[in-house]
């Protein structure tokens, strides 16, 4: 029996607790680069009662995202996508992080607006990492919205010589990601279909948590601790969002990113975390 399809890119605690809000009688199918990791998050699903498959996927290549969808169509048509496919600035080089994160989520926004269902709806998640950058110029920004996914990672800007580290390219490739949110959902729009983004601060993940462990540990540590909140968020809160954006309660927002980070952002230019000069 055909059903309405989710595509999950992004075996983590973020991606599932979104799906587990939203998915039930949906068809899940579950995308990671690691079938291992997919297939832990496709079992912890179907022993809840959700109907789940995995799939190994590369979210840095176009022909593993059609693989994807071509499968995902096997089941009924797509009506909902949630995009949680990332790595962080600590787990990979400049490359990686702008062929991932930012060619890669720009392909898969493509790709399934071409086919996404009347009605449908679907979240990328982002990061407030997005937020923390300088303002672009009008001309960067209609830039990484609208160039052609192949020729992304020419732009100057993008270029090696004009990236600091690890994490100026991560707020890149998290900005492309709002803006491309922005120019794709133009395109859903013609097919009956929504698309927003979710920039979250930090989220307690079994990841998070390693990063609490390590290096940049202090780091995150005094963010949560001096932002607002004066907490970290939980993979939950991030689902409270996405279920309003993907429901028919959320049917007039398309679009837009949505910041959920504590306040951390709001404190990192008029609160205790601004940098010093």
């Amino acid at each position: 029996m055909k059903k309405d399809v989710m595509i999950l890119t992004g075996a983590g605690q973020i991606g599932m607790a979104i799906a587990r809000r939203i998915g039930f009688e949906k068809k899940i199918v579950i995308g990671d680069k690691s079938i291992e990791n997919a297939q832990t998050i496709s079992k912890i699903m179907n022993d809840a009662g959700f109907d789940t498959i995995p799939i190994e996927m590369d979210l840095s290549s176009r022909e593993s995202i059609l693989s994807l969808i071509s499968e995902a169509r096997k089941y009924g048509e797509i009506s909902a996508l949630i995009n949680a496919a990332g790595v962080s600035p600590s787990q990979a080089p400049i490359e990686t992080i702008l062929r991932v994160d930012l060619y890669g989520t720009a392909v898969l926004l493509e790709e399934v607006g071409k086919v996404i269902a009347t009605g449908g709806a679907g979240v990328t998640i982002s990061s407030q990492s997005g937020f923390r950058m300088p303002a672009l110029t009008p001309k960067q920004d209609e830039l990484l919205a609208t160039t052609p996914a192949e020729e992304l990672l020419s732009l100057d800007m993008l270029q090696p010589e004009n990236i600091r580290d690890t994490l100026h390219a991560y707020q890149l490739a998290k900005r492309c990601n709002e803006k491309r949110v922005m120019a794709e959902s133009v395109k859903w729009g013609t097919r009956g279909a929504r698309l927003n983004d979710i920039a979250p601060g930090i989220i307690v993940t079994p990841l998070a948590i390693d990063e609490f462990n390590g290096i940049r540990g202090d780091f995150y540590k005094n963010m949560f601790a001096k932002c607002p909140a004066g907490r970290p968020g939980t993979a939950d809160e991030v689902a409270n969002v996405a279920e309003l954006l993907m429901s028919p309660a959320g049917a007039f927002i398309t679009g837009s990113t949505i910041l959920i980070d504590g306040g951390a952002t709001a404190s990192y230019y008029y609160g205790p975390l601004k940098p010093q000069e």
